[in-house]
C-alpha cells in the first residue's frame, strides 16, 4: 500500500533576530557617530580655513587682494621671493633660529638635572624647592622686567642684543623643570637601582638610563620652549628694539607689516614664512609631543 506523504508546509516568514531595542541602540550609536564626527569636521574647518585663506591671499596680486576673489589667478609665487629680498628678513631668520635653537638646548640641559633631583632624590627641603619652582611659574615676567632690564642693560651693557634672553635659559626654566619632574616620576625606581648596582653614578645613571626613557618628556619640553622663543615678541621688543640687526621674526614682522600695510599679499606671505617652521616642526614631532604631555600627569 503506497504511503501517503503529507504536503509540504509553506515556509513562513523568517523572524528578525534583531530586537527592537537593539535597532534603537544601533540607531543611537549611528547618530552619535555622525554628531561627533560632524563636530570634529566643523572644528577642523574652524582652525584650518583661516590658514588656507592666509596662504591663498599670499599668492594673489596686489589688485586681486582688494577684490572678493578667493582663488588666486594666476598664482604669484614671486611674492615669497619679494619677502626674502626685503632688507633684514634673512637677518631676522638667523636671529630667531639662534634665539629659539640655542635657548631650547640650554633650557633642556639646565632643567633636566634639576627635575631629576626633585623627582628621584630624597633630601631635606625637597618639597619647599618644588613649591619655589611652582611659585616661579605663577610669577608674570612683566613683574621683574624693570630690574632685569636695568641689570642687563645698565650693568652688563647688553641692550640691543638677544643675549639677555638667551643667557637666563642656561639656569633652567620653572615650567620645564616642573613638566620634566612630572614625567620622571613615571620612571620606576627599579631601573635606577639596577644601574647603581652595576656601578653607575648619578650622572651616568641620568645620561644612560633616565635620558633614553624620558625622550617623550624631553621632546615636549623642547617643543614648548622652541615655540615660545620662536613666537616671543615681548622679549625682543624690550631688549633688541633699538638694534634692527638683532630683531627676530616676530618683532620684525610688525615692522614689515607697517612698511607694507597696503600690500596684503606680501604681508600674508611674510606671515606664512614665519609660521611655516613651527608647523613643520610640530608635524614631525607631534607623536613624541603628545606622548610626553600625556604621561606627565600619571603621577604627582
Amino acid at each position: 500500500m503506497a504511503q501517503v506523504l503529507d504536503p509540504p508546509k509553506a515556509a513562513g516568514p523568517v523572524s528578525d533576530p534583531v530586537t527592537p531595542a537593539q535597532r534603537v541602540a544601533r540607531r543611537k550609536a549611528l547618530l552619535h557617530w555622525i554628531a561627533v564626527h560632524s563636530l570634529g569636521v566643523a572644528a577642523a574647518l574652524f582652525f584650518v580655513l583661516p590658514f588656507v585663506f592666509l596662504v591663498l591671499t599670499s599668492l594673489m596680486s596686489d589688485q586681486q587682494t582688494l577684490t572678493r576673489d578667493l582663488w588666486p589667478h594666476p598664482f604669484e609665487w614671486a611674492n615669497y621671493k619679494k619677502v626674502f629680498d626685503t632688507p633684514g628678513f634673512l637677518t631676522w631668520w638667523r636671529n630667531t633660529l639662534l634665539y629659539a635653537g640655542l635657548g631650547t638646548v640650554l633650557t633642556v640641559v639646565s632643567s633636566l638635572p634639576v627635575a631629576y633631583a626633585l623627582a628621584k632624590f630624597r633630601f631635606r627641603g625637597r618639597h619647599l624647592s618644588l613649591m619655589l619652582v611652582i611659585s616661579m611659574m605663577m610669577l608674570p615676567p612683566q613683574v621683574v622686567v624693570i630690574p632685569m632690564y636695568l641689570f642687563w642693560a645698565k650693568q652688563l651693557d647688553l641692550s640691543g642684543t638677544l643675549w639677555p634672553l638667551i643667557i637666563p635659559m642656561a639656569f633652567g626654566d620653572a615650567f620645564s623643570i616642573f613638566l620634566l619632574r612630572q614625567f620622571l616620576l613615571t620612571i620606576p625606581d627599579e631601573y635606577l637601582d639596577a644601574a647603581k648596582v652595576d656601578g653607575c653614578g648619578e650622572l651616568r645613571t641620568l645620561l644612560r638610563v633616565v635620558v633614553p626613557m624620558a625622550k617623550p618628556g624631553i621632546a615636549a619640553v623642547a617643543l614648548f620652549q622652541f615655540f615660545y622663543a620662536w613666537n616671543d615678541y615681548f622679549g625682543p621688543q624690550i631688549y633688541a628694539s633699538e638694534n634692527p640687526g638683532a630683531w627676530t621674526l616676530s618683532y620684525g614682522l610688525e615692522s614689515f607689516k607697517g612698511a607694507h600695510h597696503t600690500d596684503w599679499n606680501l604681508t600674508m606671505a611674510a606671515t606664512v614664512l614665519v609660521m611655516a617652521p613651527v608647523i613643520v616642526v610640530f608635524f614631525f614631532a607631534q607623536k613624541a609631543f603628545v606622548e610626553g604631555v600625556t604621561l606627565t600627569g600619571v603621577k604627582g
